[in-house]
């Protein structure tokens, strides 16, 4: 059965314990602890674990959100800023989590690994965004648009490219004392780190580290193949070897994504097809999600994927 993730009941509660309880109300056992958590609910959360209320499948960087930032904000700090404060800063937060994965029991962390600082989102997978919006995915201008947000990437990517590759191989050696994974992220934007090419490159580059393996996110992917920047099918395919685990939610055209499962546009059926049994598969799911309508996609999904 699948985990859930604490971003769905996160910012309704103030005590650790009670969102827990929320969330097993639900139906589910296993669950993901999730960033933007402040410091005051992790003795709650430890309680509840310790009380064998729930199994802690997995954690997202950072847990908890780092002090001084006051929004659930996962990227505040990237290992690829050009800023080597915040680099470090980043650094730190995740080998505190680390530690925090590991007195949970937790069998992986999801990772961000940060962006190219010299394409701000809104000029570049935002426009491409507003263009589908609008019908204009087919037309000229888009192809035009597309081009340019690729050749710009690929002017830039080399350094931020090679940062994030120099995180993984700083926090592995505490990875591997922890025994937890190093579950790298698809991400929604074009100007994520890394790309999907970088993506296998980076997997490659990895291959005889057990500790560090893809996760993959629905929804993520699902809005690049929304902007023609891949097929999620093939991406899937080709990225199989490297496959981990899964964050599950659904997208409603063309990019609202954190939606509950069998409401939007995603064919689990062929996608599921993909993926190795017993791989892990979390639901992440935006905050405005309602408790019945996650009941009862959560009645679906055991009758389709009973062993999922």
């Amino acid at each position: 059965m699948p985990a859930f993730s604490t971003c769905w009941n996160n910012s309704r509660h103030t005590d650790g314990e009670a969102m827990v309880d929320e969330i097993l109300e639900l139906g589910f056992n296993e669950l993901e602890l999730s960033h933007g958590m402040t410091i005051a609910k992790l003795p709650g959360i430890q309680r509840a674990y310790e009380a064998g209320k729930f199994t802690c499948l997995g954690v997202h960087n950072y847990f908890p959100s780092p002090t001084e930032v006051m929004i659930d904000a996962p990227d505040a700090y990237e290992y690829t800023s050009f800023r080597p404060h915040e680099r470090q800063r980043a650094m730190d937060m995740t080998f505190k989590t680390l530690e925090i994965a590991g007195q949970f029991k937790a069998k992986y962390l999801v990772l961000h690994m940060g962006s190219i600082p010299q394409m701000p989102h809104k000029k570049w997978t935002g426009k491409l965004t507003a263009m589908v919006k609008e019908g204009e995915q087919d037309s000229p201008a888009y192809v035009k648009q597309k081009l340019k947000c690729v050749k710009k990437r690929e002017k830039h990517a080399e350094l931020y490219y090679s940062r994030a590759i120099a995180a993984i191989e700083e926090l592995l050696e505490k990875a591997k004392e922890y025994d937890v994974i190093l579950a790298i992220e698809s991400r929604s934007r074009y100007e994520d780190v890394p790309s999907d090419r970088e993506m296998l490159a980076l997997q490659k580059h990895f291959a005889d580290e057990p500790h560090v393996r893809y996760w993959h996110d629905f929804g993520h992917i699902q809005l690049k193949h929304n902007l023609g920047l891949l097929d999620h099918a093939d991406w899937l395919d080709k990225v199989q070897p490297y496959l981990y685990g899964a964050h599950v939610h659904d997208v409603e055209w063309p990019a609202r994504d954190h939606r509950v499962p069998f409401t939007g546009t995603l064919d689990y059926d062929d996608l599921f097809t993909r993926f190795p049994d017993g791989c892990p598969m979390t639901w992440e799911l935006s905050p405005t999600r309602k408790a019945e309508q996650i009941r009862d996609a959560f009645e679906i999904w055991k009758i389709k994927f009973p062993d999922r």
